[in-house]
């Protein structure tokens, strides 16, 4: 990589010979899949900045077509939407998703799945993936909750430094190494009632208080780039705002990367939110706030440049723009070698596809069991459920399933491994007769045939259902006012429960749903969220106990839809502690999981002059575990409200059974900070309190009191 001061010399040059033209075509990005490829072509020899959603050959043209025929030959870069792996490539590794890879509460397992993402995509040759989303999942009405690592900004933080790190690697001219994208910047996951998207309720205390942190470790562990969200503060929207763009994210954060907006952010400010009358006008807001780079809305580059010639805009924006996006570009050395070559024959291979199973096993949330797992001595099981048999609906949102590449087949591509599939292999290994029966879908169908799976079941030893959501109910525009079980999928439970078997429930799906009668009779509960290709192996796996799940939740479940919200650290006095008609208590809260061994806490003790924690762990099981040990702050008083707690720090720690290790945790003044009326981050003086633990609920912690 070039010396800084290199770089700079470098930017200078190139800015110094551009037009006004060619730095308003360096701040496009071209949708190829929306132009088509005649008008991508010309878009490159005008020297557009960047291209999305074109892959292999095609993407090589472009690259061509931007080097060897734009008067500058400035190279461009492409960007995907690689969220769980390179899954919008037929043949690539499927990790599992976001908040399903959350529940490892495993920042190391996180960098693996950006580093093998990372590969892949750049042996595809493209250079840039719009990952990892660092929205907070605190509506679980959201479309896109399960691309979130759930609901608490610490946890969400650790994560995307641990995925910042796997896709960018130890520098960005790396041929395995790709831009990471800290999105959507910022409090996208508030929208009003969870409606997707432009509407949002905070103010700037609040936004750096609870939204900002994730951000801030993105910026800290090197993250470069940034997405703007579709929402707004106060009635700005972010794509419009100078204080988040410029004032918190690059005096404050010291980002210095490049910002790009959302899908189309430039022309909704016109067409949804009209806070411009034109593009014109909403050119001028969007360049002037500080986005560097306009994905999609195309219009942009004709708007600047009147812009700028009717005096509307200075050129020296644009010249900032064009500085920050050339800047990555020569810290990536494409100038020199345009197109990753990443690691040729690696792209869904062996190695690749182990390490979504490890992800997988890792994943796994026991949420209850009365004893029935792990499966022993039975003779037949029954496998119900459309999605123990749907890989569509265990892959989830961001695959090739659900946002083609025109040159595939939507059909599945193997390998992978479904619910079904999982019980069926381990079932056969040990001589164990299995049968599957559909049941009912998801929605409404026709095919459903309740009785039938009742049959199949009548004779089995034990029953596992399959519950969830499928891919209509998932993402974009995909909010839902209702959490609980679509279909008849709730008389198909009724149904098999009444034959007297056990039944383990497996929840596969996009997040947390209304599931309380579930919760409450069914034998066992496994949460499996969207696990990747081989998420139904790492389920049938952890049920015959070949490994003892160590999965805990990175966000509360809900008794009913009208509960939400139930993240955990609420402010105090909500209702008066409950609705009138709902528990006091979230269904599952953050933090909760268990395994084949439990864990008792004793002996905490801080020291506030060192601030060092220290608490003994052990395990009161009887098979080898792994706890996250979780910890938590509470500030008693304070010029601001504050959450009844707060995750600080946590560790994970694996203890053979009656072991006991003393846990120790090395804490900072700044763990136990507030943003004020001011909007600054400080500690105040005071009593604090510090909880350590197995999860978020009182009952789970131990607690100890102290003066700062």
């Amino acid at each position: 990589m070039l010396s800084n001061e290199a770089i700079q010399l470098r930017v200078e040059e190139l800015l110094h010979q551009m037009t006004l033209e060619e730095k308003a075509a360096q701040m496009v990005q071209v949708p190829y899949t929306v132009v088509g490829r005649e008008e991508a072509l010309r878009w490159a020899k005008l020297g557009a900045g960047s291209f999305l959603h074109v892959l292999g050959d095609d993407a090589r043209e472009v690259q061509k077509t931007a080097i060897e025929q734009s008067r500058l030959g400035i190279p461009v870069i492409f960007g995907i939407d690689a969220i769980h792996g390179h899954g919008l490539k037929h043949e690539a590794a499927i990790f599992p998703s976001q908040l399903a890879t959350a529940c490892a509460w495993d920042p190391d397992l996180a960098e693996e799945m950006g580093r093998i993402t990372a590969r892949e995509v750049a042996t595809d040759g493209l250079h840039w993936t719009f990952s990892p989303v660092l929205c907070l999942g605190r509506d679980t009405r959201w479309g896109r909750v399960n691309e979130t690592f759930g609901e608490d900004p610490y946890l969400s933080g650790e994560l995307a430094a641990g995925i910042i790190k796997g896709y960018q690697g130890k520098s960005l001219d790396d041929d395995e190494s790709i831009l990471a994208c800290a999105k959507h910047y910022i409090g996208y996951g508030e929208a009003v009632g969870a409606r997707d998207a432009c509407d949002t309720e905070i103010t700037y205390r609040k936004m750096k208080e609870v939204f900002l942190p994730p951000f801030k470790r993105a910026v800290d562990v090197g993250c470069a780039t940034f997405m703007t969200a579709y929402g707004s503060v106060d009635g700005t929207p972010f794509t419009a705002d100078k204080k988040t763009l410029k004032t918190i994210l690059r005096d404050e954060l010291g980002f210095d990367g490049f910002v790009v907006t959302d899908w189309d952010n430039c022309s909704s400010l016109v067409k949804v939110q009209h806070v411009a009358a034109s593009m014109n006008e909403a050119a001028i807001l969007a360049a002037e706030a500080g986005n560097d780079m306009i994905m999609t809305s195309v219009d942009f580059y004709e708007a600047a440049i009147r812009a700028v010639q009717e005096g509307k805009l200075e050129e020296s924006v644009l010249d900032d723009a064009v500085r920050h996006i050339l800047t990555i570009k020569l810290r990536m050395n494409l100038f020199e070698k345009p197109e990753k070559t990443g690691m040729p024959g690696c792209i869904g291979c062996a190695e690749h596809q182990e390490a979504t199973l490890r992800a997988a096993r890792r994943t796994i949330t026991l949420l209850k069991n009365d004893g029935t797992l792990p499966l022993s001595n039975i003779r037949k099981l029954a496998v119900i459920g459309q999605n123990a048999d749907d890989i569509q609906s265990q892959y989830g949102d961001w695959t090739y399933l659900t946002h083609p590449d025109p040159a595939h087949a939507l059909k599945p591509r193997r390998p992978y491994v479904t619910v079904k599939e999982g019980f069926e292999q381990l079932c056969a290994e040990k001589g164990i007769e299995c049968v599957y029966h559909r049941g009912c879908g998801v929605l409404p169908s026709e095919t459903d045939d309740i009785p039938g799976a009742v049959a199949a079941a009548a004779d089995a030893d034990v029953i596992v259902l399959a519950v969830g959501d499928v891919i209509s109910q998932v993402g974009e525009c995909k909010d839902r006012a209702r959490l609980e079980l679509s279909g008849r999928q709730m008389e198909l439970y009724r149904a098999l429960l009444a034959l007297g078997k056990p039944v383990v429930t497996v929840l596969v799906s996009s997040k947390p749903l209304a599931i309380p009668e579930i919760a409450r009779s069914t034998n066992a509960l496994i949460c499996a969220f969207n696990g990747g290709m081989f998420g139904g192996q790492a389920v049938a796996e952890a049920a015959f106990g070949c490994f003892n799940p160590s999965g805990r939740l990175p966000i509360s479940f809900p008794h009913h839809s009208g509960q939400v919200p139930v993240y955990y650290n609420q402010l105090p006095g909500w209702h008066w502690g409950k609705y009138c008609d709902m528990p006091k208590e979230p269904l599952f809260t953050f933090g909760e999981g268990m395994g084949y061994s439990a864990f008792t806490y004793a002996n905490l003790t801080f020291d506030a002059d060192t601030f060092t924690a220290a608490v003994d762990v052990t395990n009161a099981g009887q098979v080898k575990g792994t706890e996250t040990v979780q910890v938590y702050m509470h500030d008693v008083v304070a010029s601001v409200m504050q959450p009844v707690k707060q995750l600080i720090a946590f560790t994970r720690v694996s203890l053979a059974p009656g072991e006991t290790k003393t846990v120790t945790f090395q804490l900072g003044r700044e763990d136990f900070s507030i943003v004020n009326r001011e909007e600054q981050r400080v500690v105040e003086p005071g009593e604090f309190e510090l909880f350590v633990g197995h999860s978020s609920k009182d009952d789970d912690l131990l607690k100890t009191s102290f003066v700062l």
